[in-house]
């Protein structure tokens, strides 16, 4: 290939549409690019096996479109993410790119395009982007993150420290109750994911224009799926309805629900784990976060919790994303929902960003934390929220009475119950820090 033809495989549709959307400099997703190129190479397979298409033609044709599906051209989709809604600018730019380099004789639309549509190719493509880079990067990147949290929890399994709600002194609670929690909230986002993905398995493709599948043969969508799923061991499904799946995005706002609800807990998270590393001597220190870098140009061995301060970033863009996309799916009308290229970007981006949080939480954070026993006994003998375990000896109102005495003296629960008249043996029962983060103080 000469170099001309390097700088610029594309033709004139593309050219018109670089000229027409000059307003991000973002092009789409490589993801979705890559995808455009699997379909169009197992439609000119499947053309072929049904004697649409010439063999040799359909082989050209399926060699480049493989070529692209790797990522070999990449730089040859120039044209903006904020393009035409249906993304029929993109599909264009795949078949011109796609045709140049099959060789002579080979047309965009009626060899590359044949037996499809803009409006079926492009979100089915978008589907199978979303579909792929979840199952791939996202959900293993949230098996390794859980499996760290919960080595953590075995880890602090008894070390015991205050509990807090309100941000106010609870009852006692171990730190690796704590931790516990976070590897669920974890799971629970991989299970909200993992349930959202069948139904954008479900693409459109065979549709055509309006989901009637005009101008298509009627074995092309099975046959496209069947390659596709082989070629990547991915499950790709048919569309319950073909209008549903032709006019709407559903299934895309469903899965950008599940990643907002990662993002949710990803800010407990991250905003739990630093609140507990703050110190050294003047926060709450129950925990020791690695020290990665330095955290002041002015003041000497100061450490932040950059990890946590990321992973906040990274969910604030997660939870705006969704908040276009919500709209973006809202905005379908009659037989196309044409506010896909915003869904496909805004999609792929949370999806990249969240499996990319996850790894760096579960690599440079989570498996690093120590606790700081010291900083967690404190804590634990602290909370006048434990005198709750007297309730049931004395009652609410006389403990109550002893903890305000205790709170406005700044002594020791144990020096006030005495003075108040309970005797040792009671306290010592009732008190046990370890039995009472169990919740069983039988």
């Amino acid at each position: 290939m000469s170099t001309d033809e390097r700088e610029q495989l594309w033709g004139g549709e593309t050219t018109k549409a670089v000229a027409n959307f000059p307003i991000s400099g973002e092009p789409i997703p490589a993801p979705v690019i890559r995808w455009l190129g699997r379909i169009k190479a197992a439609a000119a397979r499947v053309n072929a096996e049904l004697h649409l298409l010439d063999a040799e033609l359909a082989q050209r044709v399926a060699a480049a479109a493989d070529r692209v599906a790797a990522g070999e051209f990449d730089d040859q989709f120039p044209i903006d993410v904020f393009q035409t809604g249906s993304g029929t600018s993109s599909n264009m730019n795949a078949n011109e790119v796609i045709a140049k380099l099959a060789g002579a004789g080979v047309h965009p639309n009626d060899h590359v395009n044949m037996g499809q549509s803009s409006n079926d190719v492009f979100p089915s493509a978008v589907h199978l982007s979303a579909l792929g880079e979840a199952t791939n990067d996202l959900l293993p990147a949230l098996a390794a993150l859980e499996s760290a949290l919960s080595a953590k929890a075995s880890e602090f399994h008894d070390i015991v420290k205050s509990g807090r709600t309100h941000l106010m002194d609870a009852v006692p609670v171990t730190l690796g109750q704590e931790f516990s929690g976070y590897a669920a909230q974890v799971r629970l986002a991989a299970r909200r994911v993992r349930l959202a993905l069948p139904q954008v398995a479900q693409i459109p493709l065979g549709g055509t224009a309006t989901g009637t599948g005009l101008n298509t043969h009627p074995e092309f969508a099975a046959r496209v799926r069947a390659l596709l799923s082989a070629s990547t061991g991915l499950e790709i499904s048919a569309p319950e309805d073909p209008f549903e799946a032709q006019g709407n995005r559903d299934a895309l706002v469903e899965l950008s629900g599940a990643l907002k609800v990662i993002a949710v807990s990803f800010t407990k998270i991250a905003n739990d784990l630093a609140l507990m590393g703050s110190g050294p001597r003047a926060g709450i220190g129950e925990i020791l976060l690695p020290e990665l870098q330095k955290g002041s140009s002015i003041m000497p061995g100061k450490v932040n919790p950059v990890i946590a301060e990321v992973t906040l970033q990274v969910a604030a863009q997660v939870v705006g994303n969704d908040a276009a996309i919500t709209l973006a799916g809202s905005q379908g009308n009659f037989e196309l929902n044409v506010r896909v290229p915003l869904i496909a970007r805004n999609l792929l981006e949370s999806i990249r960003l969240l499996a990319a949080a996850a790894r760096v939480l579960d690599e440079k954070c989570v498996r690093g934390i120590q606790a700081n026993l010291a900083g967690c006994e404190r804590s634990a003998e602290s909370t006048l929220a434990a005198a709750t375990a007297l309730n049931p000896y004395i009652g609410y109102d006389r403990a109550t009475e002893i903890v305000k005495q205790a709170a406005a003296s700044g002594r020791l629960l144990r020096e006030v119950a005495y003075e108040q008249g309970v005797d040792e043996e009671t306290y010592n029962r009732a008190m046990d820090l370890r039995k009472m983060a169990q919740g069983n103080l039988s």
